[in-house]
């Protein structure tokens, strides 16, 4: 009798359903500790988190402009939250600590990254939440919005899970000159091709950051359109 398919097949020593229990247990303290130090710390604004689905599976995407940006997702829900981390993270010294987390490691210098696509829909097709970064770096420019990668169309599209968009603005400061602030948008649903969702998608943050940002963050940024992109 094979055992492939099973919840009780072994890894590393380690069950499938006991590796999800202690990624659980520790994401779940991790959070209980460090939420209330990055509230303390960054007092951020938290809008639209109802546009989070209580259950069933979601892909959430938006900009990326700092390191902590996962963690601001994250305290945004009181569900567990699997984030595409740059495979780099999970080498290091500390890579123990993503893995426990049940971060999903991305490499960013490959073209395309199938284990990491295979890895997020599983877990989408298991009625999770996946975080993604479709700017697939963090954004140090004047635009708005870097290219998107199809990541996330692509598992919306495989999956049938919808994408939550969202946008994060303003200062990781203890004396911000800007609030901090992550926008959550309502649902982007997968249709057409993985292109057309990825426009849609790209369109949704645009749409939030415009929102989110204040007038003085705003006229420092140039918008360049999805179809822009592609030409450039």
């Amino acid at each position: 009798m094979t055992m492939q398919g099973n919840r009780n097949i072994m890894v590393n020593g380690y069950s499938e359903e006991a590796r999800s229990k202690i990624m659980y247990t520790f994401y779940k303290t991790a959070r209980f500790i460090l939420g209330p130090v990055f509230r303390l710390l960054y007092r951020p604004v938290i809008i639209g988190r109802e546009n989070i689905p209580s259950d069933g599976p979601a892909v959430i995407a938006g900009n990326h402009k700092h390191a902590f940006d996962p963690l601001l997702i994250d305290i945004s829900t009181k569900r567990v939250i699997r984030t595409l981390a740059k495979k780099e993270l999970h080498d290091s010294r500390f890579g123990f600590l993503f893995r426990s987390a049940g971060t999903i490691p991305v490499d960013l210098h490959a073209k395309h990254n199938p284990a990491a696509l295979e890895a997020a829909v599983a877990a989408l097709k298991q009625g999770e939440l996946v975080n993604v970064s479709p700017e697939a770096k963090r954004n140090y420019t004047d635009e708005l919005l870097l290219p998107f990668k199809f990541g996330a169309a692509v598992m919306s599209e495989r999956t049938g899970a919808p994408i939550i968009p969202y946008a994060v603005a303003g200062d990781y400061s203890l004396f911000p000159k800007h609030r901090l602030t992550v926008m959550f948008g309502r649902p982007v649903e997968a249709g057409g091709s993985p292109g057309d969702t990825n426009r849609r998608l790209y369109d949704e943050v645009a749409g939030l950051l415009r929102k989110a940002m204040s007038e003085d963050e705003l006229k420092h940024k140039h918008f360049t359109s999805y179809e822009s992109w592609g030409k450039i």
